[in-house]
């Protein structure tokens, strides 16, 4: 395998983070429920209140793998990392590239003292939840998770 290089996401690299989005979709099954669009990402990621960042594994020239995330706030906890995706490309898995961006997001939340990690995965997703357990990663039975969309 070529040399996988870890590195914060700029501007330029969102047309292949949109796509790997898509791709991600498909997998779950919900393809059709990403209406987010290429100029939103621009806007919500690098215009002047940017609320997501970003970090891309790259293997030469091409994006293969993507980790998504935001900061939430916990009454509980305080500043906390929400991991929204963990990507990698199809035909990469499985060759530690989904483990290098876990790493360096973690590493990134614990430089920005975040005071830990969240993230969901599906209940039927075994690769992902057996990957997470390798962390250490409590799951959570109990909570329920709610959504309120806008038109």
């Amino acid at each position: 395998m070529a040399e996988v290089a870890i590195r914060k996401g700029k501007e330029s690299d969102l047309p292949v983070v949109l796509e790997l989005v898509k791709e991600l979709a498909e997998y779950e099954k919900a393809l059709d429920e990403v209406d987010n669009t290429l100029e939103r990402m621009k806007e919500d990621g690098f215009g002047a209140e940017p609320v997501f960042g970003f970090f891309v594994a790259e293997q030469g020239q091409q994006i293969i793998g993507l980790s998504l995330y935001y900061y939430r706030y916990s009454t509980w906890k305080g500043k906390r990392l929400y991991l929204e995706d963990l990507i990698v490309t199809e035909s990469e898995r499985g060759k530690g590239i989904g483990k290098l961006l876990m790493d360096s997001t973690i590493q990134y939340a614990r430089d920005q003292n975040c005071s830990g990690m969240m993230w969901q995965a599906l209940d039927w997703n075994e690769p992902a939840l057996k990957f997470y357990e390798t962390y250490g990663a409590r799951f959570d039975s109990e909570w329920v998770n709610c959504h309120l969309d806008f038109e």
